[in-house]
């Protein structure tokens, strides 16, 4: 058996679900060889822990994922023969925080953007109907993104040159802003490439030091620290943005297709002999 582990990292939205009807249908195979192959697929997404259990049952993965733009990281217990350091126990998780809680900047928005307060709607003051005229998800979906622990996503109304104002105020004010594929996420300074570093770490002391292999899949600007940290990054084609511009020059990929198609396009070049050949990654432990 060759002493190499692969674990995938992938954004959720745009990437592994299609942009517009959030379905993963076209890499739903694909997925089914990964679990087969056991090749731990770890979501890491701007989407809450909520929206995460449904999606995770969904897509019939029981490893470690990432919330709310690299926040937080929730590990089934058990996954690892024993509880990382850093991590809390709640309900049947593991969980490392990364972030202050959302609380902190809801009133860090209120007390020193007033100016801008008519540029902006935050999640916490949108309803339930507004959210969904905006994301297309459904009642119940907007009621799980709502349910934000640490970050506070903000829906913009104004022009670019006042946006970009806006943004350097509250860097200023040391926050960190990461632009999403729908929102402007406001929140601490973590990322989904520190979360995957962290968690790739871990899982190389469960496996007694073995060589872990990353392959990170985005398609958007909040996917570019995942995609540097990986050592493989897959940029999949968004039909609503250009490819953000990524420092790396090596071991980079863009794809021709779209969203899970293009996801399922890319993972079957890049491991078709793994996902022919289950014993490759034999010994991981799912929980």
């Amino acid at each position: 058996m060759r002493k190499l582990k692969t674990l995938i990292f992938s954004d959720l939205d745009g990437t592994l679900l299609d942009h517009f009807t959030y379905q993963s249908t076209a890499a739903d195979k694909t997925l089914q060889q990964l679990e087969s192959a056991e090749i731990p697929v770890i979501l890491n997404t701007s989407k809450t822990l909520a929206e995460l259990e449904i999606i995770h049952h969904d897509l019939n993965l029981k490893t470690p994922f990432i919330i709310e733009n690299g926040a937080a990281i929730y590990i089934p217990i058990n996954t690892f023969k024993t509880q990382p350091a850093g991590t809390v126990v709640i309900d049947h998780y593991w969980v490392k925080p990364f972030s202050l809680p959302r609380q902190y900047w809801i009133n860090l928005l209120a007390k020193h953007t007033d100016e801008f307060s008519q540029y902006y709607q935050g999640f916490s003051a949108l309803s339930a109907s507004e959210l969904c005229n905006i994301t297309g998800l459904n009642l119940a979906e907007t009621e799980r993104a709502k349910q934000r622990q640490f970050a506070e996503p903000l829906h913009w109304l104004g022009d670019e040159p006042t946006k970009k104002v806006f943004i350097d105020r509250l860097i200023n004010l040391g926050v960190n802003v990461v632009q999403g594929g729908r929102f402007i996420h406001v929140g601490d300074f973590c990322d989904k490439g520190q979360a995957l570093i962290w968690l790739t770490e871990r899982y190389r002391e469960h496996f007694d030091n073995v060589s872990i292999f990353t392959i990170a899949l985005g398609d958007g600007e909040n996917d570019i620290t995942m995609l540097e940290a990986a050592d493989i990054a897959v940029q999949v084609r968004s039909p609503v943005h250009d490819f953000p511009t990524l420092y790396r020059q090596y071991k980079t990929t863009q794809t021709q297709l779209y969203g899970p198609e293009g996801w399922a396009e890319a993972i079957q070049k890049l491991l078709a002999n793994q996902l022919l050949s289950p014993s490759i990654n034999s010994g991981v432990n799912h929980g």
